[in-house]
Protein backbone atom coordinates (compact mmCIF):
# COMPACT_ATOMS: atom_id res chain seq x y z
CA UNK A 1 0.00 0.00 0.00
CA UNK A 2 1.39 3.39 -1.00
CA UNK A 3 1.53 6.02 1.74
CA UNK A 4 0.82 9.67 0.93
CA UNK A 5 3.08 12.03 2.85
CA UNK A 6 0.28 14.58 2.87
CA UNK A 7 -1.52 12.19 5.23
CA UNK A 8 1.40 12.29 7.68
CA UNK A 9 2.86 15.79 7.32
CA UNK A 10 0.85 18.92 8.14
CA UNK A 11 0.62 21.53 5.32
CA UNK A 12 2.79 24.00 7.24
CA UNK A 13 5.76 21.62 6.83
CA UNK A 14 5.53 21.04 3.07
CA UNK A 15 8.06 23.77 2.34
CA UNK A 16 10.49 22.42 4.96
CA UNK A 17 10.14 18.93 3.48
CA UNK A 18 11.15 20.28 0.06
CA UNK A 19 14.06 22.21 1.59
CA UNK A 20 15.40 19.00 3.14
CA UNK A 21 14.80 17.06 -0.06
CA UNK A 22 16.85 19.62 -2.03
CA UNK A 23 19.61 20.04 0.61
CA UNK A 24 18.92 23.77 0.98
CA UNK A 25 19.89 24.13 4.66
CA UNK A 26 21.80 22.33 7.40
CA UNK A 27 20.10 23.64 10.53
CA UNK A 28 16.32 23.60 10.96
CA UNK A 29 14.96 25.38 14.04
CA UNK A 30 11.34 24.26 14.33
CA UNK A 31 9.42 26.13 17.00
CA UNK A 32 5.76 26.29 17.81
CA UNK A 33 2.97 25.64 20.27
CA UNK A 34 1.20 22.52 21.43
CA UNK A 35 -0.14 20.23 18.75
CA UNK A 36 1.85 21.79 15.91
CA UNK A 37 3.15 18.28 14.96
CA UNK A 38 6.76 19.46 14.60
CA UNK A 39 8.12 16.36 16.39
CA UNK A 40 5.97 14.08 14.22
CA UNK A 41 7.34 15.80 11.13
CA UNK A 42 10.96 15.35 12.21
CA UNK A 43 10.46 11.67 13.01
CA UNK A 44 9.00 11.04 9.55
CA UNK A 45 11.89 12.90 7.88
CA UNK A 46 14.56 10.94 9.78
CA UNK A 47 13.04 7.53 8.99
CA UNK A 48 12.59 8.42 5.31
CA UNK A 49 16.04 10.02 5.13
CA UNK A 50 17.83 6.94 6.45
CA UNK A 51 15.90 4.61 4.15
CA UNK A 52 16.79 6.76 1.12
CA UNK A 53 20.48 7.36 1.93
CA UNK A 54 22.51 4.18 2.66
CA UNK A 55 25.26 6.22 4.35
CA UNK A 56 22.97 8.11 6.74
CA UNK A 57 22.66 7.46 10.47
CA UNK A 58 21.01 9.57 13.17
CA UNK A 59 21.56 10.66 16.76
CA UNK A 60 18.57 11.91 18.74
CA UNK A 61 19.14 13.92 21.90
CA UNK A 62 17.32 15.18 24.97
CA UNK A 63 18.97 17.10 27.78
CA UNK A 64 18.04 14.37 30.28
CA UNK A 65 18.50 10.74 29.26
CA UNK A 66 15.47 9.49 31.21
CA UNK A 67 13.13 11.53 29.01
CA UNK A 68 14.20 9.84 25.75
CA UNK A 69 12.07 6.68 25.96
CA UNK A 70 8.64 8.27 26.35
CA UNK A 71 9.27 11.06 23.86
CA UNK A 72 11.58 10.80 20.85
CA UNK A 73 12.01 7.02 20.92
CA UNK A 74 8.26 6.41 20.88
CA UNK A 75 7.85 9.17 18.31
CA UNK A 76 10.24 7.45 15.88
CA UNK A 77 8.58 4.08 16.46
CA UNK A 78 5.29 5.82 15.61
CA UNK A 79 6.83 7.09 12.36
CA UNK A 80 7.99 3.59 11.41
CA UNK A 81 4.49 2.24 11.96
CA UNK A 82 2.75 5.10 10.14
CA UNK A 83 5.05 4.65 7.14
CA UNK A 84 4.21 0.91 7.26
CA UNK A 85 7.88 -0.12 7.20
CA UNK A 86 8.05 -2.02 10.53
CA UNK A 87 9.32 -5.18 8.81
CA UNK A 88 12.50 -3.32 7.80
CA UNK A 89 13.38 -2.03 11.28
CA UNK A 90 14.79 -3.74 14.36
CA UNK A 91 13.51 -1.94 17.45
CA UNK A 92 15.58 -2.38 20.62
CA UNK A 93 14.34 -0.96 23.91
CA UNK A 94 17.39 -1.63 26.11
CA UNK A 95 19.60 0.00 25.13
CA UNK A 96 17.35 2.13 22.93
CA UNK A 97 18.37 1.71 19.32
CA UNK A 98 16.65 1.53 15.94
CA UNK A 99 18.39 -0.39 13.15
CA UNK A 100 17.45 -0.36 9.48
CA UNK A 101 17.77 -4.10 8.77
CA UNK A 102 18.71 -4.04 5.03
CA UNK A 103 21.88 -1.98 5.61
CA UNK A 104 22.56 -1.88 9.35
CA UNK A 105 22.12 1.91 9.57
CA UNK A 106 21.23 3.10 13.05
CA UNK A 107 19.34 5.69 15.05
CA UNK A 108 21.04 6.23 18.41
CA UNK A 109 19.64 7.99 21.48
CA UNK A 110 21.71 10.10 23.86
CA UNK A 111 21.14 12.29 26.88
CA UNK A 112 23.23 15.45 27.20
CA UNK A 113 23.53 14.89 30.95
CA UNK A 114 26.40 12.52 30.05
CA UNK A 115 28.42 14.46 27.46
CA UNK A 116 31.29 11.91 27.36
CA UNK A 117 28.96 9.35 25.81
CA UNK A 118 28.06 11.83 23.09
CA UNK A 119 31.72 12.46 22.23
CA UNK A 120 32.35 8.74 21.91
CA UNK A 121 29.34 8.13 19.63
CA UNK A 122 30.39 6.11 16.57
CA UNK A 123 28.62 4.25 13.77
CA UNK A 124 30.10 1.29 11.89
CA UNK A 125 28.68 2.21 8.51
CA UNK A 126 28.34 5.65 6.92
CA UNK A 127 28.17 8.75 9.10
CA UNK A 128 25.79 10.66 11.35
CA UNK A 129 23.80 12.69 8.88
CA UNK A 130 20.75 13.48 11.03
CA UNK A 131 20.86 15.07 14.48
CA UNK A 132 17.70 15.89 16.41
CA UNK A 133 17.58 18.06 19.53
CA UNK A 134 14.13 17.63 21.07
CA UNK A 135 13.11 20.36 23.56
CA UNK A 136 16.33 22.17 22.66
CA UNK A 137 15.50 25.00 25.07
CA UNK A 138 16.28 22.59 27.94
CA UNK A 139 19.95 22.49 26.91
CA UNK A 140 22.42 24.84 28.61
CA UNK A 141 22.96 27.14 25.65
CA UNK A 142 24.30 27.40 22.13
CA UNK A 143 27.85 26.66 23.37
CA UNK A 144 26.73 23.22 24.55
CA UNK A 145 24.91 22.61 21.26
CA UNK A 146 27.96 23.70 19.28
CA UNK A 147 30.25 21.30 21.19
CA UNK A 148 27.91 18.37 20.55
CA UNK A 149 27.60 19.23 16.86
CA UNK A 150 31.39 19.41 16.53
CA UNK A 151 31.60 15.88 17.93
CA UNK A 152 28.88 14.42 15.72
CA UNK A 153 29.16 16.28 12.42
CA UNK A 154 32.16 14.45 10.97
CA UNK A 155 32.91 12.34 7.94
CA UNK A 156 30.02 13.35 5.72
CA UNK A 157 29.12 15.88 3.05
CA UNK A 158 25.50 16.71 3.93
CA UNK A 159 24.04 17.12 7.40
CA UNK A 160 20.54 17.83 8.64
CA UNK A 161 20.16 19.08 12.20
CA UNK A 162 16.72 19.55 13.75
CA UNK A 163 16.00 21.70 16.79
CA UNK A 164 12.42 21.36 18.06
CA UNK A 165 10.93 23.28 20.97
CA UNK A 166 8.11 25.35 22.36
CA UNK A 167 9.52 28.89 22.77
CA UNK A 168 10.13 29.79 26.43
CA UNK A 169 8.05 32.67 27.76
CA UNK A 170 11.01 34.89 28.57
CA UNK A 171 12.64 36.95 25.84
CA UNK A 172 15.87 36.41 27.77
CA UNK A 173 15.95 32.68 27.01
CA UNK A 174 19.05 31.80 24.99
CA UNK A 175 17.02 29.94 22.38
CA UNK A 176 14.77 32.95 21.72
CA UNK A 177 17.86 35.07 21.15
CA UNK A 178 19.62 32.47 19.02
CA UNK A 179 16.91 32.25 16.35
CA UNK A 180 17.18 36.00 15.76
CA UNK A 181 20.69 35.61 14.35
CA UNK A 182 20.85 35.16 10.59
CA UNK A 183 22.81 32.24 9.15
CA UNK A 184 22.75 31.27 5.49
CA UNK A 185 22.63 27.56 6.37
CA UNK A 186 19.77 27.94 8.88
CA UNK A 187 16.01 28.01 8.50
CA UNK A 188 13.69 29.03 11.32
CA UNK A 189 10.11 27.79 11.10
CA UNK A 190 7.09 28.48 13.31
CA UNK A 191 4.00 26.27 13.38
CA UNK A 192 0.78 26.02 15.37
CA UNK A 193 -2.09 23.58 15.77
CA UNK A 194 -4.23 25.83 13.55
CA UNK A 195 -2.57 24.40 10.41
CA UNK A 196 -3.08 20.77 11.47
CA UNK A 197 -6.09 18.72 10.27
CA UNK A 198 -8.55 18.57 13.18
CA UNK A 199 -8.93 14.79 12.92
CA UNK A 200 -5.24 14.35 13.76
CA UNK A 201 -5.54 16.08 17.13
CA UNK A 202 -9.10 15.20 18.06
CA UNK A 203 -12.02 17.41 19.01
CA UNK A 204 -11.09 17.61 22.69
CA UNK A 205 -7.75 19.24 21.87
CA UNK A 206 -9.54 22.15 20.20
CA UNK A 207 -12.05 22.41 23.04
CA UNK A 208 -9.22 22.78 25.56
CA UNK A 209 -7.45 25.35 23.40
CA UNK A 210 -10.57 27.48 22.95
CA UNK A 211 -11.34 27.33 26.66
CA UNK A 212 -7.87 28.61 27.59
CA UNK A 213 -8.20 31.32 24.96
CA UNK A 214 -11.35 32.57 26.69
CA UNK A 215 -10.11 32.45 30.28
CA UNK A 216 -6.44 33.38 29.80
CA UNK A 217 -5.56 34.69 26.35
CA UNK A 218 -1.90 35.36 27.21
CA UNK A 219 -1.39 31.76 28.37
CA UNK A 220 -3.18 30.55 25.24
CA UNK A 221 -0.90 32.58 22.99
CA UNK A 222 2.17 31.17 24.70
CA UNK A 223 1.11 27.53 25.07
CA UNK A 224 -0.89 26.96 21.89
CA UNK A 225 0.46 29.60 19.49
CA UNK A 226 4.06 29.39 20.71
CA UNK A 227 4.38 33.15 21.16
CA UNK A 228 7.03 34.68 23.39
CA UNK A 229 4.63 36.67 25.53
CA UNK A 230 7.21 37.69 28.12
CA UNK A 231 7.38 37.64 31.90
CA UNK A 232 5.92 41.11 32.40
CA UNK A 233 9.25 42.62 33.44
CA UNK A 234 10.57 43.38 29.96
CA UNK A 235 11.53 47.04 29.65
CA UNK A 236 11.74 47.24 25.84
CA UNK A 237 8.86 45.55 24.05
CA UNK A 238 9.36 47.51 20.82
CA UNK A 239 12.60 45.86 19.65
CA UNK A 240 12.78 44.30 16.18
CA UNK A 241 15.79 42.21 15.20
CA UNK A 242 16.44 42.25 11.47
CA UNK A 243 19.16 42.86 8.94
CA UNK A 244 19.67 46.54 8.11
CA UNK A 245 20.90 46.65 4.53
CA UNK A 246 23.73 48.74 3.10
CA UNK A 247 21.15 50.38 0.86
CA UNK A 248 19.19 51.57 3.90
CA UNK A 249 22.30 52.86 5.64
CA UNK A 250 23.28 54.88 2.56
CA UNK A 251 20.14 57.01 2.83
CA UNK A 252 20.24 57.51 6.62
CA UNK A 253 20.53 61.27 7.19
CA UNK A 254 20.12 61.62 10.98
CA UNK A 255 22.97 59.49 12.24
CA UNK A 256 23.84 59.67 15.95
CA UNK A 257 26.87 58.37 17.82
CA UNK A 258 27.36 57.66 21.52
CA UNK A 259 29.91 56.21 23.94
CA UNK A 260 29.57 54.48 27.30
CA UNK A 261 33.02 54.13 28.83
CA UNK A 262 34.30 50.93 30.44
CA UNK A 263 37.57 49.17 30.90
CA UNK A 264 38.04 46.18 33.21
CA UNK A 265 34.82 44.40 34.13
CA UNK A 266 32.60 46.73 32.11
CA UNK A 267 33.02 46.93 28.34
CA UNK A 268 33.58 50.10 26.35
CA UNK A 269 30.58 50.57 24.05
CA UNK A 270 30.36 52.77 20.96
CA UNK A 271 27.08 52.93 19.08
CA UNK A 272 25.99 54.33 15.72
CA UNK A 273 22.29 54.71 14.97
CA UNK A 274 19.84 56.57 12.77
CA UNK A 275 16.77 58.24 14.25
CA UNK A 276 13.76 58.61 11.97
CA UNK A 277 12.09 61.39 13.93
CA UNK A 278 8.96 61.53 11.78
CA UNK A 279 8.14 57.82 12.05
CA UNK A 280 9.72 57.54 15.51
CA UNK A 281 11.91 54.61 14.51
CA UNK A 282 15.46 54.02 15.68
CA UNK A 283 17.90 51.98 13.58
CA UNK A 284 21.02 50.66 15.38
CA UNK A 285 23.54 49.32 12.88
CA UNK A 286 27.08 49.61 14.26
CA UNK A 287 28.79 48.85 17.56
CA UNK A 288 32.17 48.49 19.23
CA UNK A 289 31.74 46.46 22.41
CA UNK A 290 34.91 45.39 24.17
CA UNK A 291 36.30 45.09 27.68
CA UNK A 292 39.90 46.10 28.39
CA UNK A 293 39.94 48.53 25.46
CA UNK A 294 42.27 51.50 25.89
CA UNK A 295 41.10 54.93 24.79
CA UNK A 296 43.86 55.02 22.19
CA UNK A 297 42.75 51.75 20.64
CA UNK A 298 39.10 52.80 20.89
CA UNK A 299 39.89 56.01 18.99
CA UNK A 300 41.60 54.02 16.24
CA UNK A 301 38.57 51.75 15.85
CA UNK A 302 36.11 54.66 15.89
CA UNK A 303 38.02 56.54 13.20
CA UNK A 304 37.57 53.59 10.84
CA UNK A 305 33.80 54.01 11.09
CA UNK A 306 33.51 57.75 11.70
CA UNK A 307 35.67 58.80 8.77
CA UNK A 308 34.06 62.25 8.58
CA UNK A 309 34.74 62.82 12.28
CA UNK A 310 31.15 63.63 13.22
CA UNK A 311 30.23 64.58 16.78
CA UNK A 312 29.99 61.84 19.41
CA UNK A 313 28.18 62.21 22.74
CA UNK A 314 29.86 60.35 25.59
CA UNK A 315 29.30 59.70 29.29
CA UNK A 316 30.18 62.98 31.03
CA UNK A 317 31.16 61.09 34.18
CA UNK A 318 34.47 60.32 32.41
CA UNK A 319 35.92 63.79 31.59
CA UNK A 320 39.49 62.46 31.42
CA UNK A 321 38.52 59.84 28.87
CA UNK A 322 36.68 62.46 26.83
CA UNK A 323 39.75 64.72 26.86
CA UNK A 324 41.95 61.81 25.81
CA UNK A 325 39.71 60.96 22.86
CA UNK A 326 39.83 64.63 21.85
CA UNK A 327 43.64 64.48 21.90
CA UNK A 328 43.43 61.58 19.47
CA UNK A 329 41.47 63.80 17.09
CA UNK A 330 37.86 62.82 17.76
CA UNK A 331 35.07 65.34 18.22
CA UNK A 332 33.55 64.25 21.53
CA UNK A 333 31.25 66.08 23.92
CA UNK A 334 29.93 65.06 27.33
CA UNK A 335 26.28 64.20 27.81
CA UNK A 336 24.31 66.84 29.70
CA UNK A 337 22.43 64.27 31.80
CA UNK A 338 20.58 65.98 34.67
CA UNK A 339 17.96 64.80 37.21
CA UNK A 340 15.98 61.72 36.15
CA UNK A 341 17.94 61.52 32.89
CA UNK A 342 18.19 57.74 33.05
CA UNK A 343 14.46 57.26 33.67
CA UNK A 344 13.52 59.78 31.04
CA UNK A 345 15.94 58.36 28.49
CA UNK A 346 14.58 54.84 28.94
CA UNK A 347 11.00 56.12 28.75
CA UNK A 348 11.89 57.96 25.53
CA UNK A 349 13.21 54.72 24.00
CA UNK A 350 10.20 52.76 25.25
CA UNK A 351 7.84 55.21 23.56
CA UNK A 352 9.44 54.85 20.13
CA UNK A 353 7.37 53.08 17.52
CA UNK A 354 10.20 50.64 16.88
CA UNK A 355 13.85 50.02 17.79
CA UNK A 356 15.39 48.09 14.89
CA UNK A 357 18.67 46.35 15.70
CA UNK A 358 20.80 44.45 13.20
CA UNK A 359 21.63 41.13 14.95
CA UNK A 360 24.73 40.51 12.85
CA UNK A 361 26.23 44.00 13.05
CA UNK A 362 25.17 44.63 16.68
CA UNK A 363 24.80 41.33 18.58
CA UNK A 364 25.74 42.82 21.95
CA UNK A 365 23.30 45.70 21.56
CA UNK A 366 20.50 43.29 20.68
CA UNK A 367 21.32 41.05 23.64
CA UNK A 368 21.28 43.93 26.11
CA UNK A 369 18.05 45.47 24.84
CA UNK A 370 16.23 42.12 24.85
CA UNK A 371 17.60 41.06 28.24
CA UNK A 372 16.96 44.35 30.02
CA UNK A 373 14.25 43.51 32.54
CA UNK A 374 13.01 44.83 35.86
CA UNK A 375 14.42 42.90 38.81
CA UNK A 376 12.26 41.30 41.49
CA UNK A 377 12.41 41.61 45.25
CA UNK A 378 12.22 38.72 47.73
CA UNK A 379 8.42 38.64 47.47
CA UNK A 380 8.58 38.30 43.69
CA UNK A 381 7.39 41.83 42.96
CA UNK A 382 9.12 44.01 40.38
CA UNK A 383 11.44 46.64 41.82
CA UNK A 384 10.78 50.29 41.05
CA UNK A 385 14.24 51.18 39.72
CA UNK A 386 15.73 50.34 36.36
CA UNK A 387 18.70 47.96 36.84
CA UNK A 388 22.15 49.48 36.40
CA UNK A 389 23.92 46.51 34.84
CA UNK A 390 24.31 44.96 31.42
CA UNK A 391 23.03 48.20 29.92
CA UNK A 392 26.17 49.62 28.27
CA UNK A 393 24.65 49.82 24.79
CA UNK A 394 21.44 51.31 26.20
CA UNK A 395 23.42 54.07 27.93
CA UNK A 396 25.41 54.76 24.76
CA UNK A 397 22.19 55.05 22.76
CA UNK A 398 20.71 57.41 25.37
CA UNK A 399 23.75 59.67 25.07
CA UNK A 400 23.62 59.53 21.26
CA UNK A 401 19.99 60.67 21.22
CA UNK A 402 20.32 63.23 23.99
CA UNK A 403 19.58 66.27 21.80
CA UNK A 404 16.37 64.68 20.54
CA UNK A 405 15.36 63.77 24.07
CA UNK A 406 15.98 67.26 25.44
CA UNK A 407 13.79 68.77 22.73
CA UNK A 408 10.78 67.02 24.27
CA UNK A 409 9.12 67.92 27.53
CA UNK A 410 10.57 65.56 30.16
CA UNK A 411 7.50 63.93 31.68
CA UNK A 412 8.50 60.91 33.75
CA UNK A 413 5.90 58.22 34.29
CA UNK A 414 6.45 54.92 35.99
CA UNK A 415 5.87 51.62 34.14
CA UNK A 416 2.47 50.02 34.60
CA UNK A 417 2.14 47.98 37.77
CA UNK A 418 4.41 50.16 39.92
Amino acid sequence: MKIKLSELIAPSFYEIHNDIKNNRYTHYWLKGGRGSTKSSFVSIEIILGIMKDPKANAVVLRKVKETLKDSVFEQLVWAIEKLQVSEYWDIKHNPMELTYIPTGQKILFRGADKPKKIKSTKVSKGYIKFIWYEEVDEFNGIEEIRMINQSLMRGGEKFVVFYTYNPPNSVRSWVNEEVLIDREDRKVHHSTYLTVPKAWLGEQFFIEAEHLKKVNEKAYRHEYLGEVTGTGGEIFTNVTARKITDEEIKIFDRIKRGIDFGYAGDPFHYTVCHFDKTRRRLYIFYEIHQAGLSNRKAAELIKKENVSNRWITADSAEPKSIDELKEYGLRVKGAKKGPDSVEYGIKFLQDLEEIIIDPERCPNTLREFLNYELEKDKEGNFKADYPDKNNHSIDAVRYALEDDMLSRKPIISKPQGW
